[in-house]
């Protein structure tokens, strides 16, 4: 396994709509595990293709928390969460079904250091293939149906900020070409 580079905005592969995967091979499956590998390093919960320079449509998912020994638990999930095969390799996910509102403070790893309440779906259903090319039907709410949604939107061009106001948006965007990245003590 590797880990990648994590691309950051304002780069424009953000701004491109991946292109759907028409079949799954090995080298799709190894970039799935070096997107989980990439993703934990960082540390995130979440990261898509786009976001390491790939226009496809693939994304990975692991919202377990880790216990004080640093085992993956899912003690703190909902009931939908625990019944997820975590880690997740989603291959051409699609929103099914979506119920419901709820706000979340998200934060983006190609936007590092900034975080903002948006507003998603409360609960989804999607369908994708994993790593084997198998059809999966996933049921999430909380944090794990926030992070599909914010994934899938990666998929699609958009970033979270593009979610915000525009005064919140332009805001992040001006302390992001003064401050970059580094700078904690930027207000968002």
């Amino acid at each position: 396994m590797a880990k990648l580079e994590i691309i950051t905005y304002p780069n424009p592969i953000l701004k491109k709509m991946s292109t759907k995967l028409d079949e799954v091979t090995d080298e799709i499956a190894i970039l799935g595990q070096d997107m989980l590998e990439t993703m934990y390093d960082a540390p995130g919960v979440g990261l898509a293709a786009p976001q390491i320079g790939k226009n496809i449509r693939m994304l990975v998912i692991d919202t377990r928390s880790k216990d004080e020994q640093g085992n993956f638990t899912t003690e703190d999930m909902t009931e939908l969460e625990q019944a997820i095969p975590f880690p997740l390799i989603l291959i051409n996910p699609v929103i099914t079904k979506k119920e419901g509102k709820i706000k979340w403070e998200e934060g983006c790893l190609s936007v590092p250091g900034y975080t903002e309440q948006v507003e998603r779906f409360a609960y989804v259903e999607v369908e994708a293939l994993n790593e084997k090319g198998e059809k999966l039907f996933l049921k999430a709410d909380s944090l794990t149906g926030v992070c599909i949604q914010h994934e899938i939107d990666h998929l699609d061009g958009k970033i979270f900020i593009e979610r915000l106001s525009m005064v919140r948006r332009n805001r992040i965007t001006k302390q992001i070409k003064k401050y970059g990245y580094d700078d904690t003590t930027a207000e968002a």
